[in-house]
């Protein structure tokens, strides 16, 4: 511990530092003689990292300023793509302790950001209210409170590991399920070229949403997303609660599209399915068309239509929808606002779990409704369905409402 790391910097750091700019009228204060990062940037330079300090005598008597520390981390982090995980590890936590002198000298790696705080959260607090009348004799009320948290973590340039985690809460009862947090999502996400892949408890939204807009415990690889044409395949298991009892399908399913222009968009798509256990013959085919056409983007128009050819039920094997939608509200923009009018026919054994806000499976009829956003990251919404129960052709219709606070 002879020699200082003042005469390191003379050697090794006088070039680079020619081309930082800085704040000359900052001052930097020591950093202490018995600071873990003496050692660090002494281990690197051993390593080879940090090159012109070969000798390893990179401790010493005397003491330099953050600023000087600041360099020799910058020298370090310019060879980050050379170095191994071990090393690595070491330079971030370097860049971490002296982001605040870096900054000033003008080394504002990309990366060196996301480094520091590579998970990002996002997430709502939401009021929802939903009245449903089936005539003559049942109606429900429905008020839930929603709190949801989506944390993504970056792993590296290729993959990111993605969650989601809901608490509900009944305001009318003060009341939800003792506290219970529900992690409803928990996947990693890969982007490599045109081809995306997820896996884990994954999200999945079916063509117009009309089939299944829920998640799945499995994979999905999508190639050519972005392209004019594209597609996706997928397999996993779902779970839903059903009278207190946990109820699975087993699901696969594949999907494409076609996008030659920005407009117009068109998709066909297949999935199997089946309540588990399941044999070959216990499993549902769903087949579906869809397309939807932008005008101006202001407005789009969307129709499909979906078949269950192993149902011979008229009420519950098909389903359509058509629906005209005009703008809709952005959460960044105070005063953006949609509205839409459309008709749907859900059949049970085709739509399994529907995008849909006022209209469930086994039903029918006009839906409409639009979203405002009263302040940034503050949206309403409001929607009306009236129709009939496909099983039964009773009566039916739907009062939504929505409050979401985005953060």
């Amino acid at each position: 511990m002879k020699k200082t790391l003042t005469a390191a910097l003379t050697t090794a750091l006088v070039v680079g530092a020619a081309s930082t700019t800085f704040a000359a009228a900052n001052p930097f204060s020591d950093v202490p003689a018995d600071h873990w990062a003496y050692d660090a940037v002494a281990q690197l330079a051993d390593d080879g990292v940090i090159e012109g300090y070969g000798d390893g005598t990179y401790r010493g008597q005397n003491e330099i300023t953050r600023y000087e520390m600041a360099q020799m981390v910058a020298k370090a982090m310019a060879k980050e793509d050379q170095v191994n995980a071990q090393q690595k590890a070491m330079i971030d936590r370097l860049a971490a302790e002296f982001s605040e002198e870096l900054n000033n000298l003008g080394v504002r790696v990309s990366n060196l950001e996301s480094r520091i705080d590579n998970v990002k959260w996002t997430g709502k607090l939401q009021y929802e209210y939903k009245r449903v009348t089936n005539e003559p004799t049942t109606e429900t009320d429905t008020n839930r409170l929603r709190f949801r948290l989506e944390p993504t973590a970056t792993v590296n340039d290729h993959w990111k590991v993605k969650a989601r985690l809901d608490a509900d809460w009944n305001p009318e009862k003060d009341e939800g399920k003792d506290g219970k947090v529900t992690l409803k999502r928990a996947y990693v996400a890969g982007h490599y070229g045109i081809t995306d892949i997820n896996a884990g408890r994954i999200p999945y939204l079916s063509e117009q949403g009309v089939v299944f807009d829920d998640n799945l415990t499995g994979a999905s690889v999508t190639v050519g997303e972005g392209q004019k044409f594209s597609g996706t395949v997928l397999a996993g298991r779902h779970k839903k609660e059903e009278n207190g009892v946990n109820v699975y399908r087993n699901m696969q399913g594949v999907k494409l599209n076609v996008d030659p222009t920005k407009e117009f968009h068109a998709a066909a798509e297949y999935y199997r399915v089946a309540h588990m256990p399941a044999t070959d013959s216990d499993y549902s085919h769903i087949w579906g068309l869809g397309a939807q056409y932008k005008f101006a983007d202001t407005a789009a128009l969307s129709a499909g239509y979906w078949k269950n050819t192993s149902d011979d039920n008229g009420d519950s094997n098909k389903a359509w929808n058509v629906e005209l939608a005009y703008r809709g509200a952005e959460p960044e923009n105070m005063h953006s606002f949609g509205l839409f009018v459309a008709y749907r026919r859900l059949g049970s054994n085709v739509a399994l779990e529907p995008a849909f806000d006022a209209i469930d499976g086994d039903h029918k009829g006009w839906e409409v409704g639009g979203d405002y956003t009263f302040a940034k990251n503050v949206v309403g919404t409001l929607k009306y369905f009236n129709g009939r129960q496909l099983s039964n052709d009773a009566k039916a219709h739907t009062y939504y409402g929505s409050l979401e606070y985005f953060f």
